[in-house]
């Protein structure tokens, strides 16, 4: 949706967003397209850290939104770790910012960055991208990975150490990173608290539109 022109039929992605419409302005002929510009929500996380059970909990939460796990694509659309897994967090940017012509916010559940969304050319289509990170104790998260059953991978000593690191890094850098990552950690709370106080979070920013 309005990548291609409806008037001349070109396609381009990095449109000129006139934020009065707001309209998505084409660069070949100057054609106006209006859309809903809406906030996205990002809820990161190390794995084990509680993003895809809190994700469950939304759903039936945040009717206002749309709530969606990154991880229904992974294996589906192409994601390798060249320039950052930039092909793979494009794509999620262009169905988000499709599904919001809906008229309902996304909010994604996914081990995300700000760098990974911040310079993609579909990053123009929202008005803001607010993130979240999940964190927890390292013993809680290793805990948990070794919970998982096998097949998910999940539980070898090398993954947990890998997670363990990515989880102290989010602790460090999260308030650092542009824009900042809003922390929650999920050590000393319940699962009830923390999708209660995600939700908060979420309709805070939207109380502010």
């Amino acid at each position: 949706m309005f990548t291609v022109c409806p008037r001349c039929g070109e396609y381009s992605i990095e449109k000129i967003i006139d934020p009065t419409g707001p309209y998505a302005v084409c660069p070949d002929c100057g054609y106006a397209h209006r859309f809903l510009r809406l906030p996205l929500f990002i809820i990161s996380g190390a794995s084990g850290a509680g993003k895809s059970t809190l994700c469950l909990e939304l759903v039936s939460l945040l009717r206002e939104c749309v709530v969606l796990e990154s991880d229904i694509l992974w294996g589906v659309v192409p994601a390798t770790p060249d320039k950052n897994y930039h092909d793979y967090h494009n794509t999620w940017l262009h169905l988000c910012k499709n599904i919001a012509q809906s008229g309902r916010p996304v909010v994604l559940c996914g081990t995300i960055q700000p760098d990974q969304l911040e310079s993609s050319p579909q990053r123009r289509y929202f008005s803001a991208i607010h993130y979240q990170a999940l964190v927890s104790d390292d013993e809680i998260l290793a805990q948990r990975l070794r919970q998982r059953p096998d097949w998910r991978e999940a539980n070898s000593p090398e993954f947990i150490e890998r997670m363990q690191h990515f989880n102290r890094w989010l602790k460090e850098h999260a308030p650092h990173t542009q824009p900042p990552m809003t922390l929650y950690d999920t050590s000393d709370h319940s699962l009830a608290e923390t999708t209660r106080a995600t939700a908060q979070w979420i309709r805070s920013h939207l109380a502010k539109r």
